[in-house]
C-alpha cells in the first residue's frame, strides 16, 4: 500500500512537470517544435508561436493566423489575439501514435496577405499510465524430465501500451531451484521472456512446479504485472524437430489476394511414432497484429495470407515458427521467417488545398499567388514520386515551393474580367508508378472587377431632329452609353457639359440620359445648335467620356403671310390705285407683295381673288400677285372697284392674310400727271427688278455649273480605293438630298426640295460626299442663296442625270420664288 502511494505521488509530480509550456524548441527547415506530455488538461499552453516567429499581435489578427492541418485541428488551436498554441482536448498518446516510438504531430499554420506557411511540430511525450499485462494469466507448460539443463521455453511476453522507458523493461521469476529466466531483445517487438531449465527435472521427486513471472516497466516507481506458470514434468521425448533450412526469407507483393501462399516451411523429427510427428504453429511470442495477417497450416507448414497486406503500414515482417512433435512431452524447435513486402502502386496522389483566395482583382500582376496546395502519395520510390500540372487554357501556373510536394498557384498573365469573369482551375497530380495513378482537384477562381473601362456612347456624334414649338419640360430625345464594368464601376451618370453657361435651355436625366427641353424652340430664331454630353461611371477613380449632340430644328407652319404691299398709312393692308379709263386689256394695275417667315411649302404663297366688284374686268396671277385688266373699260363701268386678295401658304394647315386694293378709274387727263410719275417710278422699278433677276439667274446658273464641273472632276480623279471609302454606307438608299437656304433682308430661310423629306438624316462629317458653296451676300443684300448638295452615292451616272433634272426644275422654282418676292 505504501508503495502504491509513493507511485501515485510520483506520477502527479511528473505530470505537473510535463505541463510546463515548452520543454523543447528548435528550428529545423523553418519549423517550430514543442513538446508536451500526454493526458494534459484542455487549454494547456503548448507554446507562444507569435513570440517564437517574431510576429506581433496585430499581424496575427489582420492576417488571420490559423491552423489548416485537418488532422491537428481537433487536438490543438491557436489564439489569433496572442499567438499562443493551446491543447483542445486530452491527448492519449497510445491512441494518436499507435505502435510508434516517437509521437510527433505536424501542424500546418498559415498567414494570409501575403500567404505564409509555418510548420509546427508538437511531440507528445509518454507518461507511465499503463501497467504491463499478460494475455494469459495462467500458463501450463509440459516439460519432459529428460530435458537437460539449459533447455529453453519461450513464453508470451507482457504487453504495455506505453513506449520507451515506460514499456516492459525486465522480467523476474520467483525464487526456485530448477528454472531461471532469460530475456530475448527483439528490438521494436519488445523483450521476450525465455524460461530456461537450470537444474534437471525429476518427475518422481516433483511432478509439477508452480512459478510466478513478473513483468516490470521502467517507471519510477515501476509498474508490474504477473503471470502464473504451472510446469508439468512429462516423461522422456529426447529428439526435437529440425528445420530443413537455416534461413527463410521471401518477397511478397502488397495487396496479395487472401489465401496466397507466402512460403512453406519443413521440419523433421528422428523419433518414431507420435514423438516424430511434427506440427507447425506460430510462436507464442508473435505480435498479435501479425496473427491477423498470416496463417499457417499445422500439418504442411504452409504460410498463407489471411488479410490484405499494406506496404504503407509495414514493409517487413519477422515471423517466429515453431515445429513441435507429438510426444508425450513434445519438443519444439523455432525458426524465423522474414517476409519482405514489395510496394505496389495502389495509392493515388492526394491533393490538399492549404490556402485559397477565391477572388482575385483583374489588375493583379503576373506572379500573384492564388492558392497553396500540398500533394502526398503514400507509396514509396517511383510509386510515390508525384508530378503536378495545371491546364494550359487558364492564365495560371504552378510554382514549386521550398518544401517538398508543396506548390503555389500563381497568375502567369494579365486578367480581364470583361473577357472572362471566372476560371475553373483543374490541378492534376500523377505519380511515376506503372501503371501511373492520378487524381484531380478543381478550384474556382473569381476575377473581381476594377474600374478599367470608360463609358462608351452608342453613337458619336448624335444627330437629332425636332420640330419647333415643342412643349417646355417634355422629353425630346435620349443619349445612351454603356460600360462593360460591373456594379459601381459600370453605373453611369450623365450631365451636359456647359461652358460659360451655354445650353441652359436643356436638362438631362443623370440616370437614363433622357434630355428635356426647358423652353420652346422657334425655327425662325434658332435652326441648329450643338452641345456635349458627358457620361461618367461611379468607380474610384471615376472614368468618363463625352459625345457631341447635333440638333436640327424643323420648321412648322406657324407664321401667317405678311402683306408688304399695299400698306396704308395706318398700317392696314389696303391701297388705292388710279388707272386711266382708256387702258387696254393686260394693263398691270398693281402687284400685291407678301412674304412668309416659314420655309419650303410652309412659305410658298398663292394669291387668289377673294372679292371683286366686277369679275370680267380684273385678273390676278396666282403666283406673282399681279393684278391686270381683262378688257378695256366702258362708259357703263363703275369708276371705283374694290378687290380683296387672299394670300395663303401651302402648309398642311394653311395660314392666310388678305389685302384690299381700291381701283379708281379716272379720265386720261386727270391721270396724266400721276401716270407720268407712276410710269417713271414703275419703269425704274421694273428695270431694277429685271437687273436683279438677271444677276440672280446668272449667279444660280454659274454656281450650278461650277458645282457640276467640280463634282465630275472629283469623281474622275478619285481612285477606286478612295471612292469606296465614302460609298460603303450600310443604310444607303440611292437617293439624293438637297437643301437651299436664302436670306431676305435680315431673315434667313430654308427651302426643302422634293427629294429631301422632313425626317431625313444628314450625316455630319461626310465632307467627302458633300459640296458646300460659301454663303456670300449679293450686291443688293436682298437675296443671298446658299446651295448644299449632299451626294449619298457616287455609284451610278444615272444618279447625276436625275440630279441635273432635279436641279433644273428647282432652279426654275427658285426663280419663280425670287420674282414673287421682288
Amino acid at each position: 500500500m505504501e508503495q502504491r502511494r509513493r507511485e501515485s505521488g510520483w506520477s502527479q509530480r511528473y505530470l505537473a512537470g510535463c505541463v510546463v509550456a515548452v520543454l523543447l524548441w528548435s528550428v529545423t527547415s523553418a519549423q517550430l517544435r514543442y513538446s508536451i506530455s500526454e493526458e494534459v488538461d484542455e487549454g494547456t499552453v503548448v507554446g507562444n508561436i507569435a513570440k517564437d516567429l517574431g510576429l506581433d499581435k496585430n499581424t496575427l489578427k489582420e492576417r488571420k493566423y490559423r491552423i489548416v492541418s485537418s488532422n491537428a485541428e481537433h487536438l490543438f488551436h491557436v489564439n489569433q489575439n496572442d499567438g499562443i498554441l493551446y491543447v483542445s482536448r486530452r491527448i492519449d498518446r497510445e491512441v494518436v501514435c499507435t505502435q510508434s516510438s516517437t509521437c510527433l504531430i505536424d501542424i500546418k499554420t498559415v498567414l494570409e496577405n501575403p500567404l505564409e506557411v509555418h510548420y509546427v511540430g508538437v511531440e507528445v511525450l509518454d507518461i507511465n499510465d499503463h501497467s504491463p499485462s499478460f494475455l494469459e494469466k495462467d500458463k501450463i507448460l509440459e516439460i519432459s524430465e529428460s530435458v537437460l539443463p539449459g533447455a529453453r521455453f519461450q513464453l508470451k511476453p507482457s504487453r504495455d501500451p506505453d513506449s520507451g522507458q515506460f514499456s516492459v523493461q525486465q522480467y523476474k521469476l520467483n525464487n526456485n531451484d530448477h528454472f531461471r529466466l532469460e530475456i530475448k531483445d527483439k528490438g521494436n517487438n519488445g523483450k521476450i521472456p525465455v524460461l530456461v531449465v537450470h537444474k534437471s527435472l525429476d518427475r518422481e521427486t516433483a511432478a509439477n512446479h508452480s512459478l510466478i513471472m513478473t513483468a516490470l516497466d521502467g517507471g519510477k516507481p515501476p509498474k508490474s504485472g504477473d503471470m502464473h506458470i504451472l510446469v508439468n514434468v512429462l516423461d522422456v521425448n529426447d529428439n526435437a524437430p529440425v528445420f530443413t533450412k537455416d534461413i527463410y526469407s521471401v518477397m511478397l507483393d502488397e495487396n496479395a489476394p487472401v489465401g496466397t501462399t507466402v512460403v512453406q516451411v519443413n521440419a523433421t523429427d528422428l523419433d518414431e511414432g507420435p514423438n516424430g510427428d511434427v506440427i507447425y504453429s506460430f510462436s507464442n511470442g508473435m505480435n498479435q497484429n501479425i496473427l491477423t495477417l498470416f496463417d499457417i497450416d499445422q500439418l504442411t507448414g504452409e504460410i498463407t495470407v489471411k488479410c490484405s497486406i499494406d506496404y504503407e503500414e509495414k514493409d517487413r515482417y519477422d515471423i517466429e515458427i515453431e515445429a513441435s512433435d507429438k510426444g508425450q512431452a513434445p519438443l519444439t524447435t523455432e525458426k524465423s521467417v522474414i517476409i519482405q513486402i514489395v510496394d505496389v502502386n495502389d495509392n493515388a496522389p492526394e491533393i490538399e488545398v492549404t490556402s485559397f483566395s477565391s477572388s482575385i482583382p483583374e489588375d493583379s500582376r503576373p506572379g500573384t499567388t492564388v492558392a497553396l496546395i500540398s500533394v502526398n502519395d503514400l507509396d514509396s520510390g517511383l510509386n510515390g514520386k508525384v508530378i503536378c500540372s495545371i491546364g494550359e487554357d487558364v492564365p495560371f501556373a504552378l510554382s514549386p515551393s521550398l518544401r517538398d510536394k508543396m506548390f503555389s498557384i500563381v497568375t502567369k498573365s494579365a486578367l480581364d474580367r470583361e473577357k472572362q469573369s471566372h476560371y475553373d482551375v483543374t490541378i492534376t497530380a500523377k505519380d511515376a508508378g506503372h501503371p501511373p495513378l492520378s487524381s484531380e482537384k478543381t478550384i474556382t477562381v473569381l476575377v473581381s472587377d476594377v474600374n478599367d473601362n470608360s463609358p462608351k456612347f452608342s453613337h458619336s456624334p448624335f444627330t437629332f431632329y425636332m420640330t419647333e414649338g415643342n412643349e417646355p419640360g417634355v422629353f425630346v430625345f435620349s443619349v445612351k452609353a454603356f460600360d462593360v464594368d460591373e456594379n459601381e464601376n459600370g453605373h453611369i451618370s450623365y450631365h451636359i457639359l456647359r461652358n460659360g453657361g451655354e445650353n441652359v435651355f436643356l436638362n438631362i436625366n443623370s440616370e437614363n440620359g433622357d434630355i428635356l427641353a426647358l423652353k420652346s424652340f422657334d425655327f425662325e430664331t434658332l435652326k441648329t445648335f450643338q452641345f456635349h454630353v458627358v457620361a461618367s461611371d461611379s468607380g474610384t477613380p471615376s472614368l468618363s467620356s463625352n459625345a457631341t449632340v447635333n440638333v436640327f430644328i424643323l420648321d412648322q407652319n406657324d407664321n401667317a403671310p405678311v402683306i408688304l404691299y399695299p400698306v396704308s398709312s395706318n398700317g392696314s393692308a389696303q391701297g388705292v390705285e388710279e388707272i386711266p379709263r382708256n387702258v387696254n386689256a393686260g394693263y398691270v394695275v398693281t402687284k400685291v407683295r407678301a412674304y412668309d417667315a416659314d420655309i419650303g411649302y410652309n412659305g410658298w404663297l398663292l394669291f387668289s381673288l377673294q372679292e371683286v366688284t366686277e369679275h370680267s374686268l380684273f385678273t390676278l396671277d396666282r403666283y406673282t400677285g399681279q393684278i391686270k385688266t381683262l378688257r378695256p373699260f366702258t362708259e357703263t363701268d363703275e369708276a371705283e372697284h374694290k378687290l380683296v386678295i387672299l394670300v395663303k401658304d401651302n402648309g398642311n394647315v394653311s395660314l392666310s392674310a388678305t389685302a384690299t386694293v381700291i381701283v379708281k378709274v379716272v379720265e386720261p387727263k386727270e391721270a396724266f400727271a400721276a401716270s407720268d410719275v407712276k410710269s417713271s417710278t414703275k419703269a425704274d422699278e421694273d428695270t431694277n427688278v429685271t437687273f436683279y433677276l438677271m444677276i440672280t439667274l446668272g449667279s444660280v446658273s454659274a454656281l450650278f455649273l461650277i458645282s457640276i464641273i467640280v463634282l465630275i472632276a472629283m469623281q474622275c480623279s478619285k481612285s477606286t480605293e478612295y471612292t469606296s471609302k465614302y460609298l460603303q454606307e450600310a443604310n444607303y438608299d440611292g437617293t439624293l438630298c438637297h437643301s437651299i437656304q436664302y436670306r431676305s433682308g435680315d431673315k434667313r430661310y430654308m427651302l426643302v426640295g422634293p427629294r429631301m423629306s422632313i425626317g431625313s438624316t444628314i450625316v455630319p462629317g461626310s465632307h467627302a460626299n458633300t459640296l458646300v458653296l460659301p454663303d456670300r451676300r449679293g450686291i443688293s443684300g436682298e437675296v443671298r442663296p446658299t446651295i448644299s448638295l449632299c451626294l449619298l452615292s457616287e455609284r451610278s451616272n444615272a444618279v447625276y442625270k436625275l440630279y441635273l433634272i432635279d436641279r433644273l426644275s428647282y432652279s426654275i422654282a427658285l426663280l419663280s420664288k425670287l420674282v414673287h418676292l421682288s
